[in-house]
C-alpha cells in the first residue's frame, strides 16, 4: 500500500520494533490471510439483492456507499475503552459526512484499531483490519469540503496529506487544533457524548505504529506488536 496519510509536518516515525519486523513477516502474512480467509466466508447481511456488507465494500464507486447522509445523524464507536456517540451536520462539510455515514452503515470502521494517539493533539484510525479493502480503499480519494468548523476540541476531521486526498482515515482533537482550519482539514461533526472514553485511549504506542504496514498487513501486524491498542468493537448509526 502506497498511501501514507500524515499530517502537515509530521515527522519520520521511529518504530522501537523495527529491528524484529523481518523476523515476524512470514507470521504475519499467514495471519493476514487468516483474516481475509474469515473476511471472505463472513455471513452478515446488509446489502441489496443479498450482498454482504463485506462484499459491498470491496467496490467504492457502488451505490450503497453513496448515498446523500441525513442532514443530522447520530454514530455510536462502541470500542475497548468505553461508548462514544458523535453528532454529524451533514451541513459542516456534506462529502466527508456523507463518506463516513457510507462506512459506518456498511461496517468497515467495525474492529479498527486506535493507531495514532498523541495526547493533546489527536487519536487518529481509519485502517481496515483486512489488508483487502485497504488496497481497495486507499485509492477511492474524495474531493475536499470547504473548512466551515474549526479543528476544536471533541471535533471529528478526515485525515489527508494533500488536497482532495481523504479516503478513509479519520481523527478526533483532544484540543485545539484550529491551526488545521487553514490546512484544509474540514470538520463533520463532533463527540457529544463520551469525550473522557476519548481522552482515556491508550496512548501507549504514540506514533510507532507504521501506516504502510497497517495497510499491508491488517490487524495481523498491530495485534503482533501493538497488542494493547484500544479499539472500536463496532460503529452504527443510531438516529
Amino acid at each position: 500500500m502506497t498511501t501514507n496519510l500524515r499530517w502537515p509536518g509530521h515527522h519520520r516515525q521511529r518504530s522501537n520494533h523495527a529491528n524484529t519486523l523481518s523476523k515476524k513477516v512470514l507470521k504475519m502474512k499467514r495471519s493476514a490471510l487468516l483474516i481475509i480467509a474469515l473476511w471472505a466466508f463472513g455471513c452478515g447481511t446488509g446489502g441489496q439483492g443479498g450482498e454482504t456488507s463485506k462484499e459491498i465494500l470491496m467496490d467504492p464507486t457502488g451505490e450503497a456507499l453513496n448515498e446523500q447522509a441525513p442532514d443530522e445523524f447520530s454514530v455510536r464507536l462502541e470500542t475497548s475503552a468505553g461508548p462514544v456517540v458523535i453528532q454529524v451536520t451533514r451541513d459542516w462539510a456534506p462529502i466527508g459526512a456523507d463518506r463516513f455515514y457510507n462506512l459506518v452503515r456498511n461496517g468497515f470502521y467495525d474492529e479498527q484499531r486506535f493507531y495514532r494517539v498523541v495526547p493533546g493533539f489527536v487519536v487518529q484510525w481509519g485502517f481496515s483490519g483486512n489488508p483487502a479493502l485497504n488496497q481497495v480503499w486507499h485509492r477511492a480519494r474524495i474531493l475536499d469540503d470547504p473548512v466551515k468548523q474549526s479543528n476544536t476540541r471533541g471535533r471529528i476531521t478526515f485525515a489527508k496529506s494533500s488536497q482532495d486526498t481523504r479516503t478513509t482515515q479519520l481523527f478526533i482533537n483532544f484540543g485545539d487544533n484550529s491551526r488545521l482550519d487553514g490546512m484544509g482539514f474540514a470538520p463533520f461533526g463532533e463527540v457529544v457524548e463520551g469525550i473522557e472514553v476519548v481522552d482515556a485511549i491508550n496512548a501507549e504506542y504514540g506514533e510507532q505504529p507504521s501506516q504502510g504496514q497497517i495497510g499491508n498487513h491488517g490487524n495481523a501486524y498491530l495485534a503482533e506488536n501493538f497488542p494493547n491498542l484500544d479499539y472500536i468493537v463496532k460503529a452504527e448509526i443510531i438516529e
